[in-house]
């Protein structure tokens, strides 16, 4: 039995929702957006093509060595954190969810420096299967 951290575990960013409050993940996500007042990355990967889930992560604990870089607009980012909240909205139409928000506590995030985004969706798909 290990007294150390639990380990993160690999996940594409639109299988947020599936997860729980307390999980930690680790995920790429496309920076949309940084409110500097609530130190808050807002994430998106559109992948399955047409999902809306939006990470919004929460760097306030990052702050001291948070790079410009890592909040430029269209700047894709690996966070590991803790999920803290999923919220669903559903369409009335059916039962599939339309869009999902998922807070996250960052505890680590990085620059993807030479992504190849395909090869990773590639890699994260065939290891859920």
């Amino acid at each position: 039995m290990s007294n150390g951290p639990l380990p993160s575990v690999r996940c594409l960013l639109s299988s947020l929702p599936t997860k729980h409050v307390g999980d930690k993940v680790r995920f790429l996500g496309c920076v949309t957006g940084y409110s500097t007042q609530s130190a808050t990355l807002s994430l998106q990967h559109e992948y399955p093509r047409g999902n809306k889930t939006k990470a919004n992560v929460d760097v306030a604990l990052l702050l001291q060595n948070l790079k410009a870089e890592q909040t430029d607009i269209g700047q894709w980012i690996h966070v590991i954190g803790y999920i803290t909240s999923i919220k669903q909205a559903l369409l009335k139409a059916n039962v599939v969810p339309h869009t999902a928000s998922v807070g996250v506590q960052a505890l680590v995030l990085w620059v993807a420096e030479d992504l190849d985004i395909q090869s990773y969706e590639n890699a994260l798909v065939s290891e859920t299967e």
